[in-house]
């Protein structure tokens, strides 16, 4: 099989259905994924350098399209390296703040070898921050402002999804990674 921008954005629409909103790990993306407010990009750089301005083209997108609520900047072939990764997005982070985006927007982290700091690479809590690809998820801040807002204390949220990470198991939760690499979306 390829690895298109096509297979690759499918394999990432059926997690966010079946991980992020079936387990309801987030509970904002229920009403953005039906709303079809979520937008997927692909970037197949190797380079920081252009991987950040690929970024920053996509918040200058967002500022000009309200109707997209938020956009998953999908890197199915760079930063495979966690402590890369990480590198990356410490150096996103400074360019949006440099870049004026602080309020505006934020990062959300994804990775297929997520770890938390204090956890080993094993532990079933990190599958709450692992995706198919790495990947940032640009949030607006006003929206999630609104989301906290309606939804009450989010504190309890990932105590929430790492309980149920726990129940699942790393067995289960391996399946359900699988069955959303899978292309049912496809023709």
């Amino acid at each position: 099989m390829q690895l298109t921008d096509e297979v690759v954005i499918s394999q990432t629409d059926n997690w966010v259905k079946e991980f992020i909103v079936g387990l309801s790990v987030c509970p904002f993306a229920k009403r953005e994924l039906e709303k079809q407010s979520i937008r997927s990009v692909v970037v197949r750089t190797k380079k920081n350098e252009v991987a950040l301005q690929e970024l920053m083209g996509e918040i200058a997108w967002l500022d000009q399209n309200p109707d997209t609520e938020t956009t998953l900047v999908i890197f199915p072939t760079c930063f495979t390296d966690f402590s890369r990764y990480l590198d990356f997005v410490e150096l996103a982070e400074e360019l949006m703040y440099q870049q004026g985006c602080e309020g505006v927007y934020q990062l959300a982290t994804f990775h297929p070898n997520y770890c938390f700091s204090g956890t080993e690479s094993e532990d079933v809590s990190n599958y709450t921050n692992r995706s198919p690809y790495p990947m940032l998820h640009i949030l607006r801040e006003q929206s999630v402002e609104k989301a906290i807002e309606f939804y009450g204390d989010t504190s309890k949220i990932p105590g929430r999804n790492i309980e149920l990470m726990e129940s699942m198991g790393e067995g289960e939760l391996e399946q359900l990674m699988k069955t959303c690499m899978e292309l049912k979306d496809l023709p």
